[in-house]
């Protein structure tokens, strides 16, 4: 027989166990913040009906799509958590309570170029939360507290949510009579950090058709600096001619004032007017996250607020807020730049126990005392010589080797080894316990070290 050579498919990741460690120590950061907050976990299907996927799709998502027939059926892995949480709350709208608080972190698939940093297969990140018919201005400003909380949770400071709403910016050019260009300028506005404001001219100009006058007034608007207090008092100066402008300020204003009450410090976040995402589903708060030390890897965490989840799915006006991180690209770009903490622990198990004897049955006893106590314990049954079994050990990366030999049998007790320090002490099984507990503890740092 032919052997077949192991390969992995461009743009799908594998990690050794050790990194594994690492991104599902990331995972669990986000899931118990988000339950702290209130959030429902949710999974929806990979597959579903390449009807539903496309309903809001088409054009480039069309292109990117995996796209399959099973018998008479069309079918397509999921490109995002958006549009199956769309479908899942039509579907079972009668069954929620509103407002609707859900979590997803879940692979999607999207057969794009792969690249550096950018994957066919990859996590993301979820929450939102979603209205029957109102919801509340209060949430948007909840949404960002939250990731606030997650990238605390993974060790980082140095980083800003950028705060802007649609409602100002569709204002603002309704005040320059662009009403109809809107969303084109808004698209090209959103390019400022990667081409810069002569490039985002340029297209104005040339694309988007607007006069010179026309561009110069938005590059000078969207140039507005300052505090948050300094930048919503050189919007105040626009009120009173555009209707939608003055409501977005106010729901700005709403925003600054309840992230501060939830504890965010103002270095956490600013008013942006450059930000506008993309995306014409945004209708007021948009939200983007960078790392202030490394903007080269742009926006880490993005989302906003949008007026009508599941218009193509059912005949009902439900509002929402939501944040999405693309966390395969985000735990890339971070082991990438070092700022992987490689002092945090990633072994599978707390301790190895290593039988010194023939007879296994006090070994097996051992382990199950130290699991009851709380330990992630392997027991090692392998036939081989002492110096094999802590070659094993040290492979593993296992913080410690409980060994149990004759004397260790006949005491009552276990021989306890720091495989940091070579530190070895006899202690009773309780006693290992709260040894091995209180050495974890104390080498328990974040995930995530800044430079």
């Amino acid at each position: 027989m032919d052997i077949i050579k192991p390969r992995t498919l461009s743009g799908f990741m594998e990690l050794l166990p050790g990194k594994q460690a690492q991104f599902e120590r990331m995972l669990t950061i986000l899931r118990n913040t988000y339950a702290s907050y209130g959030f429902a976990a949710l999974d929806t299907p990979v597959i579903e009906d390449a009807q539903i996927l496309l309903a809001k799709g088409g054009g480039e998502t069309e292109k990117q799509i995996y796209r399959f027939q099973k018998g008479d059926s069309d079918l397509a892995l999921r490109f995002d958590l958006t549009v199956p949480l769309a479908k899942y709350v039509a579907l079972h709208c009668n069954d929620l309570a509103f407002p609707f608080r859900r979590y997803q972190i879940s692979k999607v698939y999207r057969g794009e170029r792969a690249q550096r940093g950018r994957f066919r297969e990859f996590y993301q990140a979820d929450i939102d939360i979603i209205g029957d018919g109102k919801l509340d201005i209060l949430n948007e400003a909840e949404i960002p507290a939250i990731i606030y909380k997650v990238f605390r949770g993974f060790g980082l400071s140095r980083f800003q949510i950028r705060v802007n709403n649609r409602k100002i910016l569709s204002g603002f050019y309704a005040m320059l009579g662009l009403s109809e260009k809107s969303g084109d300028i808004m698209r090209t506005v959103d390019k400022l950090d990667k081409i810069g404001p002569e490039k985002v001219k340029t297209i104005l100009l040339e694309e988007c058709g607007l006069t010179e006058a026309q561009a110069e007034e938005i590059l000078k608007f969207i140039a507005i600096r300052g505090t948050n207090a300094q930048v919503i008092a050189a919007l105040e100066g626009y009120l009173g001619r555009s209707e939608i402008f003055d409501l977005g300020v106010e729901e700005l204003k709403a925003v600054t004032a309840n992230l501060a009450a939830f504890g965010v410090p103002e270095d956490n976040f600013a008013v942006d007017l450059t930000i506008a995402r993309g995306l014409d589903y945004y209708t007021g708060t948009v939200y983007e996250t960078t790392l202030l030390d490394h903007p080269e890897i742009g926006s880490v965490c993005s989302g906003g607020r949008y007026d009508n989840l599941a218009g193509y799915y059912i005949e009902k006006q439900l509002p929402g807020v939501g944040i999405s991180i693309g966390l395969t690209r985000l735990f890339y770009v971070l082991d990438e730049q070092g700022l992987l903490n490689p002092e945090l622990p990633s072994a599978p198990a707390d301790a190895l126990v290593l039988p010194m004897t023939a007879e296994v049955g006090p070994a097996i006893a051992l382990a199950e005392q130290l699991r009851t106590g709380g330990l992630r314990v392997q027991l090692y049954g392998e036939q081989k010589k002492f110096k094999q079994k802590m070659a094993y050990a040290d492979k593993l990366g296992v913080p410690f080797a409980v060994l149990l030999g004759e004397d260790e049998i006949a005491e009552g007790k276990c021989s306890v080894k720091n495989m940091r320090t070579g530190e070895q002490v006899k202690l009773t099984p309780a006693e290992a316990v709260e040894y091995i507990l209180s050495a974890l503890a104390a080498g328990n740092g974040p995930v995530i070290l800044e430079k």
